[in-house]
């Protein structure tokens, strides 16, 4: 490929000039300041691999949060035409469906407080996290998971653990259709069968939160958002089970690539055409690893709210423990979008990106069809979280938004800066309390580790793709 060539549209977009063998141009979310932190990041360039993939409609493009990922940039978005365009496991990352929700409650911060170190510890006893965690409390058989597979948060539902009212605040009710275990390998359902209800490790969090600050007074009212709020923040994914489902495609598409005709600018954007039975089996994988992380996630909210239960003496009814909304980070869908005029059906990849669906979408529930859907955008352990509501200019991205405030240093970057460092003790000073089954995740997730999750959140909301509805500021968090 000849050298990328960027210029700046306006304040808040960067465009990657077409160059051969690219099919169409690169869009980039950026400030001039995150321009800046991506001097030395490869993930540009991916953003101009990608255009270079078969019947991708509209730009490659890429949030704010955009750093260097397996293949695509994590941040990424594109869109393929069902005729004639791919998908690629590499658009949607090892971690299946890695995705956030937000519990709200009824409960104050000061309420909260005289109680947040023995909700803590109770959280992190009611809920596995670390490498390799699992959930010894809940042991499921192959038939049990095959039904986690196919209905995802509908069968933790069934089950009794959660209400049935969470599965309408969940993206797509918690269950991506056209799911088929067949698809699973026998490896990735045995990683899988012990880690439902886990938290997990690496960027993976549960947090209690306060709202801070109301910036759009409308939209949190009916979102249920009031200042000094205690909110419950949960971010985890398929685990190994999606893992393992990324590692089996990417390593068989990259033959199937080449036997379709397909050339790749890096062998990490692996793919296949979307009529081919390749990528329908990835698709039925993929689908049912997405709802192994929704089933997982609600899982993980019974935990939490038998917690509160015990600590507060009230029930989670009676303690408001309403699920906001569950959004899904790392996914590739089947939507129908307009383009240039047209109608089209594409096969949109959203890596480390999240929709944004407007008011009056069909496929939001009854209760957020004048809102919009609420967007969530966590950030590092120790500066704010947002809550989002697509905004119209999120038609330019196919109905897309950042995912959280994206990696500035690479892991082992972070942890040869925390040498020496109590990162506990730091946030401590901050007044957050933290516990973590490793001292070294900790210094891996340190806040510097990461771009400030405002100015991501800025330049989405200057770009117009996105209305900023409140700020959260962590309390207290459980980190693998």
């Amino acid at each position: 490929m000849e050298p990328i060539h960027v210029t700046r549209l306006d304040p808040y977009r960067l465009k990657i000039e077409r160059r051969p063998p690219m099919r169409t141009w690169g869009l980039v979310f950026a400030s001039p300041a995150i321009e800046r932190s991506l001097a030395e990041d490869q993930a540009i360039q991916q953003v101009a691999n990608v255009a270079c993939l078969p019947g991708i409609v509209g730009p490659s493009m890429a949030m704010p949060d955009i750093h260097w990922g397996y293949g695509f940039p994590i941040g990424g978005v594109a869109a393929f035409e069902t005729n004639g365009g791919i998908v690629s496991p590499g658009g949607v990352g090892y971690d299946i469906n890695c995705g956030i929700r937000c519990v709200r409650t009824a409960l104050t911060l000061p309420e909260l407080m005289p109680q947040r170190d023995i909700l803590l510890a109770g959280l992190y006893n009611a809920v596995p996290a670390g490498v390799g965690s699992t959930n010894k409390a809940l042991k499921i058989g192959a038939q049990a998971l095959n039904q986690v597979l196919v209905h995802g948060a509908a069968w933790v539902a069934k089950q009794g653990y959660i209400p049935t009212e969470d599965l309408e605040a969940q993206e797509d009710y918690g269950r991506i259709a056209l799911a088929d275990p067949e698809a699973v390998s026998k490896r990735a359902v045995e990683r899988g069968m012990p880690e439902l209800g886990t938290l997990g490790s690496g960027n993976h969090f549960l947090e209690l939160d306060v709202v801070e600050e109301i910036l759009d007074a409308e939209i949190a009212q009916g979102f249920g958002l009031f200042e000094n709020q205690i909110v419950i923040q949960v971010h985890t994914g398929s685990r190994g089970l999606g893992h393992q489902v990324c590692d089996d495609y990417v390593h068989s598409m990259i033959a199937t690539a080449g036997r379709q005709g397909i050339v790749l600018p890096d062998r990490q954007l692996a793919c296949a055409y979307l009529e081919s039975a390749e990528a329908k089996a990835y698709l039925a994988a993929m689908a049912a690893a997405a709802n192994f992380a929704f089933a997982n996630r609600s899982l993980i909210t019974f935990f939490i709210r038998q917690t509160f239960e015990r600590i507060f003496g009230k029930s989670s009814e009676r303690l408001g423990m309403d699920l906001l909304y569950d959004c899904c980070h790392n996914i590739a869908k089947i939507e129908r979008v307009s383009w240039e005029g047209r109608q089209i059906e594409v096969c949109v990849h959203r890596k480390g990106a999240t929709r944004a669906l407007l008011p009056g979408d069909p496929r939001l529930p009854e209760r957020y069809r004048a809102t919009g859907q609420p967007v969530l955008v966590p950030g590092d352990m120790g500066r704010a979280s947002y809550i989002l509501a697509g905004g119209t200019g999120a038609h330019e991205t196919f109905l897309s938004a950042c995912h959280g405030a994206g990696r500035l240093l690479s892991r082992s970057m972070a942890k040869r800066r925390a040498k020496g460092r109590s990162i506990l003790d730091e946030l401590k000073r901050r007044d957050i309390h933290a516990m973590a089954a490793s001292r070294a995740m900790l210094a891996e997730e340190m806040p510097e580790a990461y771009k400030d999750v405002s100015a991501v959140v800025d330049t989405m909301t200057g770009a117009g793709v996105t209305r900023t509805v409140a700020r959260l500021r962590p309390v207290a968090m459980i980190k693998g």
